[in-house]
């Protein structure tokens, strides 16, 4: 996975609209995009701008676990 962020909010809307249903991923709450590769190519051909932030880390992939976790049931 790599993390990308996006310049502003229309054209991290315009990306997901796209990634959706293309890429598996997972946005933490910092606003940083968990990608595979493969999905930069693909936002590049549709010419939507992101940065690289480098490859995901251990720490950036758990955190968007424990976010996705259902809460404990009581």
């Amino acid at each position: 996975m790599v993390t990308i962020t996006f310049p502003d909010g229309a054209t991290e809307k315009r990306a997901l609209a796209f990634l959706l249903g293309r890429f598996s991923g997972r946005v933490l709450s910092s606003g940083e995009h968990l990608v595979p590769p493969a999905a930069l190519e693909a936002l590049a051909e549709q010419n939507i701008s992101f940065t690289v932030k480098g490859k995901t880390t251990y720490e950036q992939q758990m955190a968007a676990i424990r976010g996705a976790a259902s809460p404990p049931i009581q």
